[in-house]
């Protein structure tokens, strides 16, 4: 079983190393819309990796999205596992139909998007605390929509270029009635 998840992540890395353009999403269904995955409750589950692949943290996230016209608000309620909790608030905007823009208080400027079919990108620079010292660090967010109820991302952390960590997201749209835990 090993060997076999061995070799299906040996291919999709193969395969995102040779389509690292949007535009290659285009026709990937179902279409991934911020606007509309990110409204109402959403639960996250991931994990922090170092440079060399070991895991270093791992959390959960209650998110809670709303939006008015092309406005959005998100809510991020992170609960790590050595206790920390830490909370962001988005305000994101949509731009155009495949873009959008978001701010946050400990991002750098503007966060950029651009969505292509199942996919969504994301730049953006961060201030991250780690222990007693802040890094200006960039982020690298792809995004994939699964089905309507399910996206998963993976983040690559920069620093001068060099990525320093991976986050894998998985997120799930909740039903509007089921309690999420704070």
């Amino acid at each position: 079983m090993v060997r076999i998840f061995a070799i299906v992540f040996a291919f999709v890395l193969l395969l995102s190393a040779c389509s690292q353009s949007i535009e290659d999403y285009a026709q990937s269904q179902p279409v991934f819309k911020l606007e509309t995955f990110f409204n109402g409750k959403v639960k996250a589950y991931g994990t922090v990796q170092d440079a060399s692949g070991d895991f270093i943290r791992r959390f959960t996230v209650d998110i809670y999205g709303s939006w008015d016209g092309n406005e959005g608000v998100l809510d991020e309620y992170f609960f790590y596992d050595d206790g920390e909790e830490q909370f962001r608030k988005w305000l994101l905007t949509k731009v155009s139909d495949n873009q959008y823009q978001g701010r946050a208080d400990d991002i750098i400027g503007t966060a950029q998007g651009q969505q292509s079919g199942s996919v969504l990108f994301w730049e953006y620079e961060m201030n991250l605390p780690v222990d007693d010292t802040t890094y200006k660090v960039t982020f690298d967010d792809k995004m994939v929509m699964i089905d309507k109820n399910h996206v998963m991302n993976v983040a690559l952390i920069k620093k001068f270029g060099i990525t320093v960590a991976t986050v894998t997201i998985f997120f799930e749209k909740v039903d509007n009635s089921r309690v999420l835990n704070m």
